[in-house]
């Protein structure tokens, strides 16, 4: 494999473009890598407390009976707490005003968190957005001087450890229900990208309210918990946002458009992690990548199947067209499609949203891979580019194996020296099979998506824009058509899926 910075192939052109695949570039002293929600609690927990001006917090729900640690005090407990203590301490939440859909399983939260809430926290529920869009950036920001980009929410069921045991007590609801294993990872950093993040919150809770929010004082040196290690010193760090397009502004495309940037130029190897994999664009870049003789492996690391009904009856046979496609254009046999699950055998869900590009890009955030977080709904994600570093080199490298190492439930220098000793990630992968990480077989009666509806037009998002494009009145009837036109292959496919697990 070529060593950490590029070996002698020469600098290649940087990824991290103000204006194009991102937003804005700025320095970041510390950055740390939090996996599982374990990991982000306590620490969001321990941030909380310290906050001295202002709390700034974008998410798609959010829930206050949440645990922060299990058995220990709950996300409504600490901002309770940090606003009766500290009259002077800004608190803006701004969540998605969620449908009455997604909220009635969520017990009408985050539509009831006001109510569990100190008078003095600023909580707003947006619905702003073009219709079938969501907020669904996933922002803390504490003071402007520490920052956490998540791919998830504080809410009942997002507990978990690194070690997704089996029916984890820990992982108890209110109503008295197990919530599930689930991986997520959370970026951690602190300078001016920390406050770049929070001008990102200041301008959406200006989209959603009209009111605009003061930056808080100059930041504070000694903002970070102490008892977190940082993975990256000194980094640049990419802002990346999806926003969609509004009367006042264009639509933003920066994570669609890094994304791509990131698999044309990889060289060696593309990591992803992400909870669907349902965009076509992105499936065609990895197809033409898979196809050069000498190209990247791609690994691309899934939930087995969705954990809500609606997303099983969309996103998973979008999943399955395009896994079954990008097979089809493997003809190298560089492509490994995996989810994860505990050592009994349960499917873990992902939702992290992470994407390696070979030693050289790290990105975080909140985008799934999908047309929702490429054109529709609000994201925002956080990227690292080693131009020429080669510790952050070996630092984006190491994050990569200690994450398939997660996955494989072993050391992560177990698996580095099985990369190194194989050659490829790819190798290593095979020589270590586990059924802690299990090949993703697609329904072989996904095709009836491709016949009925053609090619591109697995996520339906993608085929009511295309339907949708026309302006005018009947915009939105050709949306609902786009709809109708689903309905008959995912019946097919929902009783497909239902005999089988009968």
């Amino acid at each position: 494999m070529t060593p950490p910075g590029g070996g002698s192939r020469g600098a290649p052109a940087p990824l991290l473009l103000p204006g194009q695949t991102c937003w804005r570039v700025e320095d970041a002293s510390r950055v740390a890598l939090l996996v599982d929600n374990a990991a982000y609690f306590a620490t969001a927990a321990a941030a909380l407390r310290g906050a001295r001006r202002s709390i700034l917090l974008v998410a798609w729900t959010l829930d206050p009976r949440a645990e922060l640690e299990p058995g220990g005090p709950t996300l409504g407990a600490v901002l309770n707490a940090v606003a009766e203590a500290r009259a002077e301490l800004d608190i803006r939440l701004l969540v998605w005003d969620a449908s009455a859909l997604i909220a009635a399983p969520q017990g009408f939260f985050p539509q009831r968190a006001p109510g569990r809430l100190h008078p003095r926290i600023r909580i707003h529920l947006d619905d702003r957005h073009p219709w079938g869009a969501c907020h669904h950036a996933k922002v803390l920001v504490i003071d402007d001087a520490l920052a956490f980009c998540s791919g998830e929410d504080f809410s009942v069921e997002r507990w978990d450890s690194p070690e997704h045991r089996d029916h984890d007590p820990r992982r108890r609801m209110p109503g008295g229900r197990l919530g599930g294993p689930r991986h997520a990872v959370t970026a951690m950093l602190d300078g001016p990208a920390a406050a770049a993040l929070g001008d990102f919150a200041r301008f959406r809770w200006r989209q959603a309210t009209g009111e605009a929010v003061p930056r808080p004082p100059a930041p504070r040196a000694d903002a970070r918990p102490p008892d977190v290690r940082p993975d990256f010193r000194d980094a640049r760090i990419g802002v990346v946002r999806t926003l969609p397009a509004t009367d006042a502004a264009a639509a933003v495309r920066e994570g669609e458009a890094l994304l791509l940037a990131a698999i044309a130029a990889a060289r060696e190897v593309l990591y992803l992690e992400n909870q669907y994999f349902a965009s076509p664009a992105i499936a065609d870049a990895l197809a033409a990548r898979l196809a050069e003789p000498d190209g990247p492996e791609v690994i691309v690391i899934c939930s087995p199947e969705s954990p809500s009904f609606f997303d099983s009856l969309t996103m998973d046979p979008a999943r399955d067209v395009l896994v079954g496609r990008l097979r089809q254009a493997d003809p190298h046999g560089r492509l490994r499609i995996l989810a994860p699950h505990t050592s009994g055998g349960e499917g873990i869900v992902v939702h992290s949203k992470i994407l390696i590009a070979d030693d050289r890009l790290l990105r975080i955030g909140s985008s799934n891979l999908n047309g929702r977080s490429m054109w529709l709904d609000t994201e925002c994600d956080v990227a690292l580019e080693a131009t020429g570093d080669a510790g952050q080199a070996w630092a984006i490298a190491a994050a990569r194996d200690a994450l398939i190492a997660h996955h494989l439930g072993c050391a992560p220098r177990t698996f580095a020296e099985t990369v190194r000793s194989c050659g490829s990630t790819a190798a290593a992968l095979d020589r270590m099979a586990s059924p802690r990480l299990r090949r993703i077989e697609p329904a072989t009666d996904a095709a009836v998506i491709e016949r009925a509806l053609g090619h591109g037009s697995a996520d339906p998002v993608v085929l009511a824009r295309r339907l949708a494009r026309r302006r005018g009145k009947g915009r939105g009837v050709l949306a609902v058509l786009a709809l109708l036109l689903l309905a008959a292959p995912l019946a097919v496919l929902l009783w497909n899926r239902l005999r089988r697990r009968g």
